[in-house]
């Protein structure tokens, strides 16, 4: 089997989570600067091999879509150009960051390594590659 990819596509940074090739455990990657993504994805591409990258898809409390959904969208056209043999599917996120921060809060981090933005960007996008697995 090959990995699954999750992405917490921000404006500025991108969480970045895997699974293992069994497709059981979903860990952080990384968090790369969201300019630096598509060349981050091919050499990734390059090394691993992944069936399929799940992409956070950010709602309102009522279901309709948020403001970053349009720079998703955006780049998800970005994605196909580059990598059109690479399925994508989209993962609910909603909460992601305040479950994010929990966890950060219950596996004893201190306050000063909690503020870290690219960590809860890289948790959030584990919560979200753990989620789709559950949901699969």
């Amino acid at each position: 089997m090959a990995r699954l990819m999750a992405l917490d596509y921000g404006k500025v940074r991108t969480g970045i989570a895997v699974t293992d090739e069994i497709q059981l455990i979903a860990s952080g990657l990384t968090t790369v600067a969201t300019k630096d993504l598509i060349p981050f994805l091919k050499n990734y591409f390059a090394q691993e091999n992944v069936e399929k990258v799940i992409v956070g898809e950010p709602k309102q409390m009522d279901g309709s879509a948020s403001e970053s959904e349009k720079l998703i969208k955006a780049f998800l056209a970005k994605f196909q150009q580059n990598f059109p043999n690479l399925s994508v599917e989209r993962q609910d996120e909603r909460f992601t960051s305040k479950l994010a921060v929990r966890t950060m809060i219950d596996g004893g981090l201190k306050k000063k390594k909690r503020q870290d933005k690219a960590l809860v960007d890289q948790i959030s996008a584990t919560l979200i590659l753990q989620s789709y697995l559950e949901r699969k």
